[in-house]
């Protein structure tokens, strides 16, 4: 019998046995002078005893304000240096935090905040073209005559305080900057027994899933599912107190707030954060001054940052390492990234948010093809299978649905037990909905989504070979192919195109250009040019918006299966 696909990250390095507070004070300690954040934007420079002493103050004025163990506070906010503390306190004091993505809108606020019955809020004034304290006001009006942290609000029964960032005032809201000061000796004494008697296994994070159909579902995550995620993340790039990284995706996800900063802490690493959201410019131009070691990123960051007018200018030559995640990374700018970046030692990792999130990873010592062909081998203590549609696992080398178990499988989506039984199974195995491969020594190649696979008049396709193929036309920048419904062979490929700046490119062009080199059930019948991805905040492309938006332009409609 074939090899099955089956793997498991055996490892001498032992998990994690703590909570992220403890940790964190553990660090302090250790390193006290080390420096542990820096936001240029902020003017800040903390070490780790700073960074320490401020969590513990705005922590014990959060209890001060009467919230205990257990409540949900979420934070909407774009990346700074209060976000970083509010994670670090709310986690010392058993509160679980709720992100809420930028992003959002009304609506999504609304179902958020009383899905998982927040208590509390923290919300920035605005970001972008996003007015968080105008859009609270309007969903809760009663902020304008209630005391604040004391909010009694029709559309959001559970929330009674509401705590906004900036020297601003805003009506039954409270300042960031005056927490701390409402502590008493009392509250700072209840605080340290709060710590002590926390456990690891106690749900300390909610993050809400993307959702490409349906509402999102909130990501309920664990001190023990993030802290050992963040921790061997770090590990498998090195990552010790020397490294400054620079972090420039949103930490309302576990890209940012997981891999990130916890990946700093467990390694006594320094967080550097380039801006409140991801400008190029300003990436390139902290990396430089700030001397960072490593990066993180979405692929279309990077591919910003490598066609940035500014970039052959700049000095990267800090740069050692970092990641690249979130979507799927064009083979060409993870060698561009590699050499022109000076990142030598950069990894892919592959995950999800349920996972918290990272399964895969690829190493530092792995040779260039297999860190660009593959999103690596299989993390410390975490359990991968690949099965097909009867939930069988399939030989090595043959595609099915990537299934993982360990301990970074989070605890369930928080008042959806319908949802969590149908992705987490009797054996606890998660079911991420991706297709993957896995080969003989272990290394895995993520070939799509289950509900991405183009089936073409009876043949499967994966959009991600296409892609690849078409991405090395020297022309293209960036291209993602889907299917959109056919009449005829039920559904057809099509391929929406980015091209390098300053360059013009026909439809006969890229038909000739997969003549006689790709099957020819492969080729795109419907191709677009355009300037942009439609995608959510982390850099995910989502390909449901494109599939819409052409069966709307072409007048499609969906195609009916037995």
């Amino acid at each position: 019998m074939d090899r099955l696909s089956y793997t498991h990250g055996v490892s001498l390095t032992p998990l994690l046995s703590e909570t992220i507070g403890s940790h964190l004070d553990k660090v302090a300690r250790a390193m006290p002078d080390r420096p542990a954040l820096v936001v240029p934007h902020q003017n800040i420079r903390w070490s780790y005893d700073d960074l320490r002493r401020e969590t513990d103050a705005f922590a014990a004025g959060l209890l001060a304000l009467g919230l205990v163990p257990g409540d949900r506070i979420g934070i909407w906010s774009p990346n700074n240096a209060e976000w970083v503390v509010t994670q670090f306190a709310t986690a010392k004091l058993g509160l679980i935090l709720v992100n809420i993505n930028p992003a959002y809108r009304l609506h999504e606020l609304d179902y958020a905040l009383n899905k998982v019955g927040c208590r509390a809020l923290i919300l920035a004034e605005a970001f972008k073209s996003s007015r968080y304290v105008e859009m609270l006001e309007s969903l809760a009006p009663e902020l304008a005559v209630c005391p604040p942290g004391r909010l009694r609000a029709a559309k959001l029964p559970d929330l009674e305080i509401v705590i906004r960032l900036g020297e601003g005032q805003s009506p039954g809201m409270l300042n960031f900057a005056g927490i701390a000061a409402l502590a008493e000796d009392g509250h700072r004494a209840r605080l340290e027994e709060i710590k002590a008697g926390l456990q690891f296994d106690d749900p300390i994070n909610i993050q809400f899933t993307s959702g490409t159909t349906g509402r999102p579902k909130g990501a309920t995550l664990t001190h023990h599912n993030i802290l050992n995620n963040g921790y061997f993340v770090g590990e498998a790039i090195g990552l010790s107190h020397q490294d400054r990284m620079c972090i420039p995706v949103p930490f309302y996800h576990c890209f940012g707030m997981v891999m990130g900063n916890l990946g700093a802490i467990t390694h006594g690493a320094c967080m550097v954060i380039p801006g409140e959201g991801f400008e190029a410019e300003r990436v390139l131009k902290t990396v430089a001054e700030e001397r960072c070691t490593s990066l993180y990123g979405v692929p279309t960051m990077f591919i910003a940052l490598l066609n940035h007018p500014d970039f052959a200018k700049t000095d990267l030559s800090s740069l050692r390492t970092g990641i690249m995640a979130g979507s799927p990374c064009p083979i060409d700018v993870m060698k561009q990234v590699i050499g022109r970046m000076h990142m030598q030692e950069v990894t892919i990792a592959y995950g999800m948010t349920e996972t918290s999130p990272v399964s895969f990873q690829s190493g530092v010592d792995d040779d260039v093809e297999r860190r660009v062909s593959t999103v690596g081998r299989i993390h410390p203590h975490v359990e991968v299978k690949i099965v097909d549609a009867a939930g069988h696992i399939v030989p090595r080398g043959t595609p099915g649905e990537l299934l993982t178990r360990g301990y970074s499988v989070m605890r369930g989506y928080w008042g959806d037990e319908d949802l969590t039984r149908a992705a987490i199974d009797g054996g606890r195995w998660m079911h991420t909905g991706d297709l993957a491969v896995l080969d003989a020594e272990g290394y895995c190649n993520i070939v799509g989504r289950i509900k991405d696979m183009v089936i073409r008049g009876g043949e499967n396709i994966y959009p991600r070979e296409v892609e690849e193929f078409l991405y090395g036309h020297p022309k293209i920048r960036d291209v993602q192919v889907f299917g959109v419904p056919d009449s005829q062979y039920g559904e057809q490929l099509c391929a929406w195109i980015i091209l390098k700046d300053g360059e013009a490119m026909s439809e006969e062009e890229v038909l000739a250009f997969c003549a006689s080199e790709i099957a020819h059930y492969k080729i795109p019948r419907v191709i677009r040019f355009v300037s942009s991805f439609p995608m959510t905040v982390t850099g995910k492309i989502q390909k449901f918006m494109m599939r819409k938006a052409m069966i709307e332009e072409l007048h499609l409609e969906e195609q009916k299966t037995a």
